[in-house]
């Protein structure tokens, strides 16, 4: 039996086993107290409102969730967020996070820095595919990739957010998060099978099932099941993924229940690899074939994942709600990589070396909270008190073997078996079982205001959410803890929303977000630092943030400028203390439109204009240089047309174009901007009285190659080559 079959049987039998309980209790009826007829809406969060309804044109929601605020209308939030729908990641057939994330002009996907992580430029800051949410929570979803079927809806939330959600677990995301919620089942029944392939002969299959029980409709259940494998349309790739899902609520007249199961296997062979460009003096020209490869035979990367979440919400009174919230997730990984190292810039020679590193996480999360209203005289008050909990243990072991390299060549790959470990290689506990070598342990308390003057025309939010972060890491082989953090912030926030007519309204914020500091070294190169050892306290970083927001009933558009201040440490020769007294200042302005302004014409895209620097980082030859990885613009466009006189077809058109940016921190290897056109149709029909979906997809129509980001991990200028033109199809058939 492989190791998916297990877990994958597991989930479905634990579906087999709810669709069996739920259908008992609709006809047994024995839940307690008595359950008033509801209009049922898809609520994954558990909440009495459900989801935010979709906008005109169906592609983004009216809003989303805005951390502890709950769910909140864009129009009526003094913070900027993008809901992005399953008919849009649909119809896109978007495959994982980065994917749908393509669509926002404020994000630009990355990879992780030694292994095939997806990470995330939001306002030009990092976030980490490993510290996204899962219906509020952190960290609950596979570390590295997260297939679309485990989610309904891709929320951003762009900008800092240390009082609406917590300091993430990796201490980043001070440009904005990433919410993911669940699929739930809706009113209407769904039946759906759906077959497909891609560019080098993949093959997709999936399943997706909803119901719902009882004479009310207050029991449902929702079970997606996927499979990729095969080939890309990079030469000599292979990807297999193996994903399942059970989704479940119930609710009564004053109470709701939601908790999800599911399971993700990953598995990459010879997958592309970064390019290394340290001590070059020139950026390397792309290969002229997008589809060129050249990671190594041997190396890969496997993720196995399981997690499980529930979320429940009380009235206590008709303006009183309690909520809970808890998950938990156990990920593993084993990887064998060859990074690509170049030598030199114009012929693209350079090296690889082998390093192989296996992982076990283990996560723990919760929290629980009230929210009310209440009104002092004309005033309104919408009041929110939290606590959140989150706990992770890291196993890991490595080996690497960096003296013992292998020629290879970026334009003309030289392919070799990875070697056998040389006795040059070296490493950190048993790969065959890791061991413990970091735990952390976050927790905080979250109190807010939101207030409502003028017959709520004007709305002032107001909180503060104090945070303890606790870091501790263990030393490879001896398990001996070799650090301690324990550090604790109170960060404040505050936001004012004017809503000048039904269709304007303008806002600003302050808000911060939260990071553990660095440990002061003990020498800087080879100069004695004077406070070695020393625990900096936690980065603050400050935004600040105004903007305008139109809703025409049709076309919604809004625009932000901000301005976020992030510390950062260096050492200072002349005191010889290592401090955080320097900064990065990011300041932008944000163009977004969406919705469909005529019958069967949507839109949807933005431009973002940034200025990310360096001011402040203790060298003459940084300070006022641009952030490695971060263009002065970047936007994405995209029109949707159904076709007039053919009933059921509708053509797409996307443009994403990011400008020219820096690979490392003096601004002296500069990398070109690049723009790629996608296309796709879509094809409604019935064949046999059922209702079939043909999609069919072209990305990087002209085949481009391009070097699609820089960077992806802090302080890092690596490449990522851009995928070649990529055809995939799929049928789903409803019934």
């Amino acid at each position: 039996m492989s190791s998916i079959q297990f877990p994958v049987r597991a989930v479905a039998l634990a579906a087999v086993f709810a669709l069996h309980s739920l259908a008992a209790v609709a006809q047994t009826g024995t839940v307690s107290g008595t359950l008033s007829t509801v209009t049922v809406e898809a609520s994954a969060d558990a909440s009495a409102e459900g989801l935010t309804k979709p906008y005109a044109g169906g592609q983004v929601a009216r809003g989303g969730r805005v951390g502890i605020l709950g769910n909140q209308d864009n129009m009526n939030s003094a913070f900027s967020v993008t809901s992005f729908t399953n008919e849009l990641i649909q119809n896109q057939q978007a495959r994982s996070v980065g994917d749908v994330l393509q669509n926002d002009p404020s994000v630009r996907v990355a990879r992780g820095f030694g292994n095939f992580q997806e990470s995330y430029f939001i306002r030009g800051f990092l976030l980490g595919s490993d510290n996204i949410a899962y219906n509020g929570l952190y960290s609950l979803l596979p570390r590295q990739y997260i297939s679309s079927e485990l989610f309904e809806r891709v929320e951003v939330l762009h900008g800092a957010s240390a009082f609406l959600t917590g300091a993430t677990p990796g201490g980043d995301g001070i440009g904005g998060s990433v919410n993911l919620l669940p699929k739930r089942a809706g009113s209407e029944p769904i039946s759906q099978v759906t077959l497909g392939t891609a560019s080098g002969s993949q093959f997709y299959t999936a399943v997706d099932l909803a119901r719902r029980f009882g004479p009310d409709q207050s029991a449902g259940v929702r079970i997606n099941a996927a499979h990729r494998s095969g080939g890309t349309a990079v030469d000599n790739e292979d990807v297999k993924l193996d994903v399942a899902s059970v989704g479940l609520d119930w609710r009564s007249r004053n109470a709701r229940l939601s908790a999800d199961v599911g399971h993700q296997e990953h598995r990459l062979k010879q997958t592309r690899t970064n390019v290394g460009v340290d001590g070059l003096t020139a950026i390397p020209s792309a290969p002229d074939d997008a589809s060129t490869n050249w990671a190594q035979p041997g190396s890969y990367s496997n993720e196995r994942d399981t997690f499980g979440t529930v979320r429940g919400e009380y009235d206590i009174t008709d303006d009183v709600t309690a909520w809970f919230a808890a998950g938990a997730r156990r990920g593993d990984e084993a990887n064998s990589l060859a990074n690509l190292s170049l030598g030199n810039a114009s012929t693209g020679a350079g090296t690889t070396y082998r390093f192989d590193n296996t992982a076990v996480e283990n996560i723990k999360t919760g929290e629980f909270g009230i929210r009310g209203k209440l009104a002092t005289g004309p005033v309104k008050h919408t009041l929110v008190a939290s606590y959140s909990y989150f706990g992770s243990e890291r196993k890991n072991a490595y080996e690497f073997d960096f003296l013992n390299t292998q020629a290879t060549n970026l334009y003309n790959p030289v392919l070799t078996t990875v070697p056998a470990f040389s006795a040059l290689a070296f490493g950190g506990n048993d790969l065959a079982s890791p061991a413990l070598t970091a735990k952390k342990r976050l927790s905080s308390y979250a109190v807010g205001d939101t207030l409502g003057f003028l017959d709520e025309t004007v709305l002032v939010t107001l909180g503060a959410r104090h945070q303890q972060l606790q870091v501790n890491g263990y030393d490879y082989d001896t398990g001996v803890q070799s650090s301690a953090y324990d550090k604790s912030r109170t960060s404040p926030a505050a936001g004012i929303v004017f809503k000048a007519t039904k269709e304007l309204s303008a806002y600003a914020n302050y808000v911060e977000s939260l990071s553990p500091g660095d440990t002061a070294p003990a020498l800087s190169g080879t100069t004695p630092v004077a406070n070695k050892g020393e625990i900096l306290a936690p980065y603050v970083a400050k935004q600040k943030e105004v903007g305008l927001k139109y809703d025409g009933g049709r076309l919604g558009a809004s625009a932000a400028v901000f301005s976020v201040d992030k510390p950062r440490a260096f050492f200072d020769p002349v005191s010889t203390y290592y401090s955080a007294t320097g900064k990065d200042r990011h300041q932008g302005l944000e163009l977004n439109v969406f919705g469909e302004p005529l019958k069967g014409l949507r839109l949807l895209g933005g431009l973002t204009f940034l200025d990310a620097k360096q001011k402040s980082t203790g060298s003459s030859t940084t300070d006022g240089k641009k952030v490695i990885g971060v263009p002065d613009t970047q936007g994405s466009f995209g029109v949707e047309w159904d076709v007039a006189g053919v009933r059921g077809l509708s053509l797409d058109a996307r443009v994403t174009a990011t400008g020219s940016s820096y690979a490392d921190a003096a601004n002296t290897l500069k990398v070109a901007g690049w723009a790629r056109l996608d296309i796709g149709a879509r094809y409604v029909t019935e064949v046999g009285g059922k209702l079939v979906t043909f999609r069919g997809r072209i990305d990087n129509v002209a085949d481009r190659s391009y070097w699609a980001s820089v960077g992806g991990y802090p302080n890092a200028g690596y490449l990522v080559l851009g995928n070649p033109r990529t055809f995939s199809l799929t049928a789903s058939l409803d019934f």
